[in-house]
């Protein structure tokens, strides 16, 4: 067990001055204004972890070619049982950087080449390797606009347009929800015979029982994977990650998750630049992370991104986190995208809150991270001085208790 003093704490929700944080093995045990009797290893200017929302880290590598990116599979639009942490390699260089700079998860998802292209996974970027990598299944990528119909060339089933795509989407969702319904009702005409055998006594309670699991395994063995990962996502169990930038296609999103009833963060929206856009998104209570605002805008839908849409996000009230994207944005720079969030008014408390409270409430991790609060993971950053100066750094990392990342000053 020992302590922390934080001379000032962001404790990402509020502003607090001279407490100490005592960590008992992984977790953060005590916050107080009181000198706790324990050792006291480090003081300066404390933060929690930052989480990056949306990334491809260890799927595109420091120093290798282009040619062997793993970022996206091609032999198909529809591929929601890839698990992407099964393309990380964790000697990528990448990782360490992100580590100096505060950055210590990641949700991390395939490319946007496919309409559903993957698990979305969070990870450890400080873990050594995959067994010690994995948080949480989160939920799926899903991809919208230009991206799903510019890869009509690979193989599988591929559309050229927006229409296309999108009615297959809907054609996907329907055909699966027909075959469910269709097999829940021989379901219940079963489970209605045997309990008239159980009302007559021909079978034991104890048969019943046991007859009853086998007409439910019975009934998901009709399924194949990627039927039972598209069921997850269509009874909300998980997360549809949405990669999206321009408007419409943000709107046609909120259709979806309407018609069907999902779970759903839209992802990007770096085209949106009017304010009743991200108004909608709030009102349809679709979480959104954002960025990276610092990337190039490589493409026609991105033709109205700017940094100054961050006022308009602020504006809506919606709620939202940041990303990088990386290796669009490299992921060690995540912090820096909070200084446009200052521009617009944020205090640096809550700017701070946005890659860590809200990236853990929006990724539903928030029940062992986001906050530096007694019973989270002991995840924090002791800093060299003010986060919010450009020479200020990490100058201690600790991941979960333990100290990963130390510079000497």
């Amino acid at each position: 067990m020992y302590a922390v003093k934080a001379n000032i704490l962001y404790d990402g929700v509020t502003r607090k001055e001279n407490v100490f944080i005592v960590i008992d093995g992984n977790k953060i045990v005590n916050v107080t204004a009181e000198k706790p009797d324990v050792e006291v290893k480090y003081e300066g200017i404390v933060t929690p972890a930052f989480i990056d929302g949306h990334s491809h880290i260890g799927m595109d590598r420091h120093g290798e070619p282009y040619e062997e990116s793993e970022t996206n599979e091609q032999a198909d639009i529809f591929l929601p049982t890839l698990n992407p942490l099964d393309s990380v390699y964790f000697d990528d260089k990448y990782f360490q950087d992100s580590i100096e700079f505060g950055v210590l998860y990641s949700c991390i998802i395939p490319g946007s080449g496919n309409l559903i292209g993957g698990k979305a996974i969070i990870i450890r970027n400080f873990a050594r390797n995959r067994e010690e990598a994995f948080l949480k299944d989160y939920g799926y990528k899903m991809a919208l606009g230009f991206n799903p119909r510019s890869t009509w060339e690979w193989k599988g089933r591929r559309y050229k347009t927006r229409m296309g795509v999108y009615s297959l989407l809907r054609e996907e969702f329907i055909k699966l929800l027909k075959k469910k319904r269709k097999l829940e009702i021989e379901k219940k005409d079963k489970l209605r015979d045997l309990r008239r055998k159980l009302e007559k006594k021909e079978i034991s309670e104890e048969e019943y029982k046991e007859k009853e699991k086998e007409i439910e395994e019975e009934m998901m063995l009709e399924f194949e994977p990627y039927e039972e990962a598209l069921l997850e996502i269509l009874s909300r169990k998980k997360v549809l990650k949405t990669h999206v930038h321009k408007e419409d296609d943000v709107l046609f999103l909120l259709d979806v998750v309407r018609q069907f009833n999902l779970s759903a963060t839209a992802d990007h929206l770096g085209d949106v630049h009017h304010v009743e856009i991200f108004r909608k998104v709030k009102k349809a209570n679709v979480p959104i992370v954002y960025g990276p605002i610092d990337s190039f805008a490589y493409k026609t839908e991105l033709k109205h991104d700017t940094y100054k849409n961050v006022k308009a996000l602020i504006e809506s009230g919606a709620k939202y986190t940041l990303m990088t994207d990386h290796p669009v944005m490299l992921s060690r720079n995540l912090f820096l995208q909070l200084r446009y969030f200052l521009y617009y008014g944020l205090t640096p408390e809550k700017a701070i809150s946005i890659i860590t409270k809200e990236a853990a409430e929006i990724l539903h991790i928030n029940d062992i991270l986001g906050t530096i609060e007694p019973g989270k993971l002991a995840s924090l950053l002791i800093w060299t001085g003010d986060p919010f100066n450009l020479a200020s750094r990490p100058k201690v990392v600790i991941a979960e208790g333990k100290v990963i990342h130390e510079e000497a000053i």
